[in-house]
């Protein structure tokens, strides 16, 4: 049987996630290799067929047919993310009425919809979007506003600009958690294999990963190479991101593919599919 092909993120959050994969036997015993890429990437390489396993943008979902998610992981957040941020040299009292363009990092759907339902239901319409690189001044140059996300929105030196954070908005909005990825796999790829291995596989690798001493091992690997402190990189996986894809993260995700397809940012979901 051929090796089952998984796609990852190369961002700080999923560091954790990838504990038993890049530290453990986790791949001898999925007979798995991985190759990691940016979340936009992870759902194009599963609905093309290159991968079998992606931790997808949650947004991917409504695009991808035969996907089966990987129970209860997930990069969620229940409070404010740090790494999902709108950005601006307007103040913030100004944005209704002179925020009028808005650069789109190209690299998340997820987050893309999240700004375009937020504009949507509650910051005073729909904007003049334009998908950019998520280079700041670039974006800041051509757009009023710019949305940034993953590590660098994380590096991002706040001191300079005007933010939002748009998990801390959603939590504030809609009293619900917000799901920005999950595991996935493509139905046909499990045909034959052992569907408890590879979901204990996926849990246990993230259980690892949050394990004191080896989230602490992630903690100094990281911070130097995002020339970040160590104690914004600790509060960030431990505080920030929520690696569980529980009853409150279900409930938010269902929410957030509704009001989605009611704004058209997203299509319509199919029911949510668990291997």
């Amino acid at each position: 049987m051929s090796r089952l092909k998984i796609s990852a993120i190369s961002y700080l959050n999923t560091a954790p996630l990838m504990w038993d994969f890049e530290h453990g036997d986790a791949s001898a015993n999925l007979n798995s290799e991985v190759s990691y890429t940016i979340p936009s990437a992870c759902a194009a390489a599963l609905r093309a067929g290159i991968a079998d396993i992606g931790i997808i943008p949650a947004a991917a979902y409504t695009t991808v047919s035969d996907l089966l998610i990987i129970p209860d992981v997930a990069i969620a957040a229940r409070r404010a993310v740090r790494s999902i941020l709108l950005v601006s040299k307007i103040p913030l009292d100004r944005w209704p009425e002179e925020v009028h363009s808005v650069a789109l990092d190209t690299s998340s759907m997820t987050s893309v919809a999240l700004a375009k339902i937020l504009f949507g239901k509650w910051w005073g319409g729909p904007r003049d979007y334009k998908p950019m690189a998520p280079y700041i001044d670039e974006m800041l140059s051509a757009c009023d506003a710019a949305l940034l996300i993953g590590d660098p929105a994380l590096q991002l030196d706040r001191t300079r600009y005007y933010t939002l954070d748009l998990a801390e908005e959603w939590v504030a909005r809609t009293g619900k958690s917000f799901v920005f990825a999950f595991w996935a796999i493509r139905k046909q790829s499990l045909e034959g294999r052992d569907k408890t291995a590879i979901v204990d596989g996926f849990r246990q690798s993230r259980d690892h990963g949050l394990a004191a001493n080896n989230l602490e091992a992630i903690v100094q690997e990281w911070a130097p190479r995002l020339e970040l402190s160590i104690e914004s990189v600790r509060v960030y996986l431990t505080q920030n991101i929520h690696y569980y894809l529980d009853p409150p993260s279900l409930e938010g995700l269902d929410l957030y593919y509704r009001l989605g397809a009611e704004i058209g940012a997203l299509p319509r979901a199919p029911a949510l599919r668990f291997v």
